[in-house]
């Protein structure tokens, strides 16, 4: 079986480093809510501040990278093969049928995928971390005398950045999901550790970054 170098070294590096600060930040901001008690309010919300500002400091640098790499291109929308993707994720990947999109490394994500990524990119992000800036900021804010802060609420404000924290949990469950629903189930694991993927392989799924 024919093998492709799917995944450049940043590329794994920042999905793997991008996981983890998400996941930390998702454990310390629900104790920061008040959900349970792991290590303290005070260490709690220290940690997910300091994760935040590395995931912020990641993100700059990724985005950096694929523009000037031109893999910025991989999360251009497209409804090419919309439909069939539809019915697979419905139907298909319940009765092995065979994917209708093979990844190459010019399109390493099938048009579902490029289109969830862009609603977490222009939707859930901004509203994380505006929700968030908002929330660590407020006092700052209103100190200053600023009236941007007309109107709103420090509760509606944790509220806000609370809701979208379980957005993007819902999406690091199923993206968990889907990655093990390859052609084995730790095929899509391996691609993202070692960065070779399977060319000629029928993965069900590949909803790694």
């Amino acid at each position: 079986m024919a093998r492709i170098y799917l995944f450049k070294r940043f590329e794994r590096f920042w999905h793997w480093a991008q996981a983890a600060l998400i996941i930390l930040m998702l454990i310390t901001g629900f104790e920061v809510h008040g959900g349970y008690t792991l290590m303290g309010w005070q260490q709690a919300a220290g940690l997910h501040t300091t994760a935040a500002w590395a995931l912020i400091g990641l993100w700059l640098f990724a985005i950096f990278w694929h523009f000037t790499t031109g893999e910025w291109r991989q999360y251009i929308p497209t409804t090419d093969k919309i439909g069939a993707m539809m019915k697979y994720y419905a139907v298909g990947i319940f009765t092995r049928a065979p994917h209708p999109f093979h990844v190459t490394q010019d399109q390493k994500h099938n048009p579902l995928q490029r289109l969830v990524y862009l609603k977490i990119k222009l939707l859930i992000l901004p509203l994380v971390w505006a929700s968030g800036l908002l929330y660590l900021f407020y006092n700052d804010l209103g100190r200053s005398g600023s009236t941007f802060l007309s109107g709103l609420s420090l509760g509606a404000i944790a509220l806000t950045h609370t809701a979208a924290a379980f957005m993007m949990l819902i999406f690091l469950i199923a993206h968990l999901y889907l990655a093990t629903a390859g052609h084995t189930p730790l095929a899509h694991i391996k691609a993202m550790i070692t960065g070779w993927s399977d060319s000629e392989a029928e993965p069900r799924s590949q909803m790694l970054d």
